[in-house]
């Protein structure tokens, strides 16, 4: 298997996070679903690149897929 082990949770951009100084980037908060409660939140530069190449930015609302992957030699076998 060539692929990294991952998994994806469902998210809800919660918050769009202006910044005062024009250097530092808009922030977007994610609530990500299935977290832990006190870890719910993440906050991540709101700039992305679509498929053209372009940056955008999240919107207030917009239904996102957090996605978390390891390198295989930094996971372990989980029994079952």
């Amino acid at each position: 298997m060539t692929d990294k082990p991952s998994v994806t949770l469902p998210g809800t951009v919660e918050k769009v996070i202006h910044s005062a100084d024009p250097r530092i980037p808009e922030k977007a908060q994610i609530a990500v679903q299935g977290a832990d409660d006190l870890y719910r939140e993440i906050r991540i530069d709101n700039t992305l690149i679509d498929e053209d190449g372009h940056k955008v930015r999240l919107r207030l609302g917009a239904e996102v897929d957090v996605t978390v992957e390891a390198d295989p030699a930094d996971t372990r076998q989980v029994s079952e």
